[in-house]
């Protein structure tokens, strides 16, 4: 759907908290793209506050604004957040894909896609906390795991001892 379309359906503001400025479509897959502010993209700092916002997304009738609000509802640890997501009536393609859990994707510091049992080299030093010693740059890592519920960890075998690893500091080989 072309940009133009998106802020008309959603009166040129952003769907969940009503802001008209920087608003850009962003694509909540499966259910198709909605139009967001910049707060609401999560490129500014925002007060916990500004996610009550949500208690009024919640009521739409757009299959893809409902299936953002639920999914942010999940990530926000306040009372009043569990309160409003169990309180939501999903549509029925909502609550089909809400019930599909999430492809997380773990990526290398270079972009490229990592799998489980893939080989990749250590890009700086790392301390490794309880293990007194530091894996050194340029250490090869066979037969890593993915962590499942965080893209930003991958787990592997270094000087023995089995440690959690910020994607961010490997490459793939």
């Amino acid at each position: 759907m072309a940009l133009k379309d998106i802020l008309q359906r959603a009166g040129n503001a952003c769907e969940f908290c009503g802001a008209g400025d920087g608003l850009e479509a962003v694509d909540i897959a499966p259910a198709g793209e909605i139009a967001l502010c910049p707060a609401c993209r999560g490129e500014e700092d925002v007060q916990p506050d500004h996610w009550r916002c949500l208690e009024g997304a919640a009521w739409t009738a757009e299959p893809a604004v409902q299936l953002a609000v639920w999914r942010k509802l999940g990530t926000i640890d306040a009372a009043w957040a569990a309160e409003a997501r169990e309180g939501m009536t999903l549509l029925p393609e909502v609550q089909g894909w809400s019930e599909t859990p999430l492809a997380v994707e773990h990526r290398d510091s270079n972009g490229a896609l990592l799998a489980q049992g893939d080989t990749v080299v250590l890009i700086k030093d790392l301390v490794v906390k309880g293990a007194n010693f530091t894996a050194k740059r340029g250490t090869a890592v066979r037969g890593i795991a993915l962590v499942p519920d965080n893209a930003a960890q991958i787990e592997g075998r270094v000087e023995g001892q089995r440690i959690v690893i910020l994607t961010e500091f490997v490459k793939k080989r």
